[in-house]
């Protein structure tokens, strides 16, 4: 059997006696911590591991080639069938990809962060190699969800990422904010179980750049939304909307999954050597 298509990954010894004792100290207090609040995958429910290495390597296995979305959201294409808004999605909302979301979404846990926030990069490096004057935006979420989690997603994973887009960290600008919505009188809240119009009506009009310096550094920059999950694309249309109305340039997006599949006509994600944006 072939084995899978990355390098194998070992853990370095260190060469400072001291560093050595504190990893098998830090390794021995993870046993504990197992033993006293066991832990299961949060795929396959297998003990002591958040994500356990066969349902890492399966969800490696399913982001391993990045690929154009907005062709299944209609609110990222035109009446014409031309596109509105490029989207590049690392894999397909299902199986271990969407389980790992929805546990990270709800927990946060370290090792989940850890390897989503590889394939966010992963996914990034593919579609935009080379455009190091590009800034990232992260889609803000919600007042509440941020109350009910204690943390925002998509800026978690951002900040943990291992960044190989360019030979520096590229930028990223924490410049959106949600507000209450002028048409239904709420901010925006989750928008599981909605149809298409709903989701379009729900968040029209309910972001915003933020107030200050960290709203006007959009102003004339190129910029990349980032989002966790994508569905009909009315998050993002509205996120892009926030941005040019801050001055910023969209140039397109990137999430960790989209809810359909790519057409017979979507464009495969360039790869990371190839240095072209999509269009």
């Amino acid at each position: 059997m072939a084995g899978p298509p990355w390098p194998a990954r070992h853990r370095g010894e260190h060469r400072h006696r001291f560093l050595r004792v504190w990893d098998l100290l830090a390794g021995a207090a993870a046993e504990v911590v197992a033993l006293v609040l066991p832990v299961e995958c949060v795929c396959c429910g297998k003990e002591d591991l958040t994500l356990c290495s066969g349902c890492e390597r399966r969800l490696r296995m399913l982001t391993r080639h990045p690929f154009r979305a907005e062709t299944g959201s209609p609110a990222l294409m035109d009446t014409d069938g031309s596109v509105i808004l490029p989207v590049v999605a690392a894999g397909i909302y299902r199986e271990e990809l969407s389980q790992s979301i929805l546990a990270f979404k709800r927990h946060g846990q370290g090792q989940l962060r850890s390897v989503l926030s590889k394939i966010l990069a992963g996914a990034l490096a593919a579609a935009y190699a080379g455009t190091d004057r590009m800034v990232l935006v992260p889609v803000p979420t919600s007042a509440g969800a941020y109350r009910k989690r204690g943390f925002s997603p998509v800026h978690l994973l951002l900040a943990g990422a291992p960044w190989s887009i360019s030979s520096r960290h590229p930028e990223y600008l924490d410049a959106l904010r949600k507000v209450r919505n002028p048409r239904t009188g709420n901010s925006l809240g989750g928008q599981k179980g909605l149809g298409r119009g709903d989701r379009s009506r729900r968040v029209r009009g309910s972001m915003r750049s933020a107030r200050g310096a960290r709203g006007r550094a959009l102003r004339g920059r190129q910029c990349i939304i980032v989002d966790d999950v994508l569905t009909t694309g009315a998050t993002l249309a509205e996120a892009a909307r926030a941005i040019h109305e801050a001055g910023g340039i969209v140039r397109g997006a990137v999430v960790l999954a989209a809810t359909r599949p790519p057409d017979a006509a979507a464009v495969p994600a360039q790869s990371r050597q190839s240095g072209r944006n999509p269009r």
